[in-house]
């Protein structure tokens, strides 16, 4: 089918891109380049640099008429929603909204919302957690993805389109910038290889649940291509793992003997997080396949070959 991708330059979007056109999809690209980057587009797919509160984006939609959208595209930094939380809503509120219903006008059959899980479900004792666990937020960045998901859930089938909701765990891999408002396992690698020291934040002991990006890539693919998939899927491991976990695996893989320095922790900072998986497989017959140590390997490795 004819797919556009909104963010598709990004991390998770361009290798959302890439196995769509391996599924032999149609791709189109919208990114207007504040974090991805160009060269990150697969060259098979069509490209056009405007941001999703443009007004130039209905008029890309009806001129390229897809049968369905995957949107990628948000503002991911949650201390910029903190400090700027207009600009945050208006991207994740704002321009979801105006794509959902610039699609609905296009023709669009098939919406498929990347959110978070993490950021989504806040502190909880229910860990992994499933679904259908209230959603806390405790950031801006929290409050205005999840606002995001009920506008598409809400509007998506006003406009007779199929809505599907993917709340990512913390997504790892290649490509993934070690800069800003980097996962823990893109700053450790730039580092490790640079030969730096790593900070960890508090006493380390914090867990999270960290999923391979290629393997996201996968459970994006099978949801947009599962006529019947609809609501919200997490899409993680279910499996916890520390910081300190991740540093001493980081480490062993690239050699390095020294260990983490140690820094005051993050004011709010989740304790635990770890997501429920067992519906993606029920509702577009997704797992994980890429084992921790096997990801974190590829990861180092991507990071000596940025080309990959």
């Amino acid at each position: 089918m004819r797919v556009l991708v909104t963010g598709g330059a990004g991390f998770v979007g361009s290798h959302v891109v890439d196995r769509l056109l391996q599924h032999g999809h149609e791709v189109h690209v919208v990114d207007d380049l504040s974090t991805g980057r160009r060269e990150l587009v697969n060259r098979k797919a069509r490209f056009q640099r405007c941001d999703i509160r443009s007004r130039r984006l209905p008029g890309l939609l009806t001129r390229w008429r897809p049968e369905a959208i995957v949107h990628a595209a948000a503002q991911a930094s949650v201390a910029r929603s903190v400090a700027d939380p207009d600009f945050d809503a208006s991207v994740n509120i704002g321009g979801t909204l105006g794509l959902v219903r610039a699609g609905g006008a296009a023709g669009v059959r098939t919406f498929v919302y990347i959110s978070t899980g993490g950021a989504a479900y806040g502190d909880t004792t229910v860990v992994p957690t499933p679904e259908d666990h209230p959603v806390v937020p405790s950031s801006p960045y929290g409050v205005s993805k999840t606002a995001g998901e009920r506008y598409v859930e809400c509007y998506g089938p006003l406009l007779d389109m199929r809505t599907l909701v993917l709340r990512l765990a913390n997504v790892y891999g290649p490509r993934q910038n070690p800069l800003g408002e980097a996962g823990v396992v893109a700053i450790f690698t730039d580092r490790l290889l640079r030969g730096e020291r790593c900070l960890v934040n508090g006493d380390g002991e914090q867990t999270r649940d960290f999923v391979y990006v290629e393997d996201v890539a996968d459970a994006v693919a099978r949801g947009l291509e599962r006529s019947d998939a609809t609501g919200v899927v997490n899409i993680g491991t279910g499996v916890e793992t520390s910081v300190n976990a991740i540093y001493a695996r980081l480490a062993r893989a690239a050699g390095v003997t020294l260990p983490a320095d140690h820094g005051p922790a993050k004011p709010g900072e989740q304790r635990r997080s770890a997501l429920a998986a067992g519906r993606a497989a029920r509702v577009i017959g997704w797992t994980p396949t890429v084992t921790l140590d096997d990801g974190l390997r590829r990861t180092l490795q991507s990071f000596k070959t940025p080309t990959s």
